[in-house]
């Protein structure tokens, strides 16, 4: 085979693979609808100490993420570990927030305003986001 012809065959076969990665989503079942679910990490530890108490993240809940996202939230508890700015892993108790969202885009906004109030108020390094494409359905 010639030079242009695997040439070719190279080109198309790598388009051919870049357009499945761009292939909508799938249909959902019957009952739901194309969403996000939306998890956010809120670490407890401020300093060597846990510094976020049970009544300091409900208290956030209900003045921060309720308001923003009245329709609905589910809170895990969870033990987190990540590696700080200063560099040694730091393992701490953490909040896991689940959001599902409808559509496939929208509220960016609103939580990029938790994650910035959870940071100020806490004194915290991040707050952790995953956005995954769901159907969702109540």
């Amino acid at each position: 085979m010639g030079r242009v012809a695997l040439l070719t065959l190279a080109v198309g076969a790598t388009l051919l693979s870049s357009c499945a990665s761009l292939a909508p989503a799938p249909t959902c079942p019957v009952g739901q609808s194309p969403g996000r679910l939306v998890q956010l990490g809120f670490g407890r530890k401020i300093g060597d100490q846990v510094g976020v108490s049970e009544v300091d993240f409900a208290r956030f809940v209900d003045e921060e993420l309720t308001p923003r996202f009245p329709d609905g939230l589910t809170v895990l508890d969870a033990a987190g570990q990540w590696r700080s700015n200063a560099g040694p892993i730091v393992r701490e108790p953490s909040k896991i927030v689940m959001l599902a969202l409808p559509g496939r885009t929208g509220g960016e906004d609103r939580i990029e305003a938790v994650r910035a109030a959870y940071v100020r108020r806490f004194s915290q390094e991040g707050v952790m986001v995953v956005t995954q494409p769901a159907c969702v359905g109540f």
